[in-house]
Order: C-alpha cells, then structure tokens, then sequence
C-alpha cells in the first residue's frame, strides 16, 4: 500500500490538496504543475508514499474528502480526481465507490 499518483483539477486544487495531505493519516506531497492557469482551472499533482491505518478507513476519508468538494459541502471546488495506484491502474473518483478506492491503495 502507497505510493498512490494523484491528479486533482479545479479552481480550489491547492486548497483540496493542501486539505487531503494535511490528513494525519496519509503521508506524501504535492505540487502545482500549471504555471499558468487555464481559465481558472489548476492542476495539482501529488504522491501518496505512506498510509498509517487500515487501506479500507483511508479509502473512506479519500472519498468522503472528494465527495464534501464535489457536491457543494465546501465552498471550494474541484473538477477532476484522479488516483494512479503504483502498477499504473487508474482510478476517476467522479462515480467510484469506497471499495475501487480500497483496491487502487492495496494495489
């Protein structure tokens, strides 16, 4: 478990990134890779190196994290999540369910 690539877009990319490593759980980094934005639209990219607790508890606080911005419980707002587990399956959390969460974090 870890080494998880993520890719988050929207205007509040840095805040939902800061948000999600600022987990006491999940351990890693993140950067912003536009220098310039596309019409508002921010790209973060991050690494997930280190998960402390059971894969099935921090799949549930990923998607409970992307779900508090996708549907309006936080002012802030992202577009795009995308997880990249380490032997490259990848994951849209657009309509993923906690479990395909859990897998791509055991992958």
């Amino acid at each position: 478990m870890a080494d998880i690539q993520i890719e988050i877009q929207g205007t509040d990319a840095i805040a939902a990134s800061e948000e999600l490593f600022s987990l006491p759980q999940i351990s890693g980094n993140w950067q912003r890779v536009d220098e310039v934005e596309r019409g508002e639209i921010i790209t973060t990219i991050g690494a997930i190196v280190g998960i402390i607790g059971g894969s099935i508890a921090i799949a549930e606080k990923i998607y409970n994290w992307y779900q508090k911005y996708k549907q309006g419980k936080s002012v802030k707002k992202i577009d795009k999540v995308l997880l990249v587990s380490k032997t490259g399956k990848r994951l849209l959390l657009a309509d993923a369910t906690i479990e395909q969460i859990k897998a791509i974090l055991d992958d």
